[in-house]
């Protein structure tokens, strides 16, 4: 019987993959359940065989305790990604979502305004 290893909710894409990757290479069998189309499903990736539970657990502790080191230590060096970087790597994506969000505040004062008087 199946058993769960890793929930992808809320999970990075680059983590995902890293576990994928870390199983796979494992020669660890596998399988992936989405969210679904409204989201409200469990997104994971499951172990097919029990025996093998136990020695992906371990890979996967494994591989979380480095990857928390190795986010901590970018952290504590600076070399974190900051609001400067993203306006840095994609200005026209920064700027359609600052103007979005400054329509949803306009829109939302106006309506506010316009019911009190």
């Amino acid at each position: 019987m199946a058993k769960i290893l890793f929930r992808l909710n809320g999970v990075s894409d680059d983590e995902a993959d890293d576990v994928r990757e870390l199983l796979s290479h494992n020669t660890i069998d596998f399988y992936e359940t989405s969210a679904g189309n409204w989201g409200v499903s469990m997104a994971a990736i499951w172990i097919k065989d029990e025996q093998q539970y136990q020695h992906a657990r371990s890979l996967l502790d494994a591989y979380q305790n480095e990857r928390a080191k190795r986010i901590r230590d970018e952290f504590a060096h600076g070399r974190h990604k900051t609001m400067l970087d993203a306006i840095r790597q994609n200005p026209v994506n920064v700027m359609i979502h600052l103007a979005l969000a400054l329509l949803v505040i306009y829109l939302s004062a106006k309506l506010v305004i316009d019911l009190g008087f």
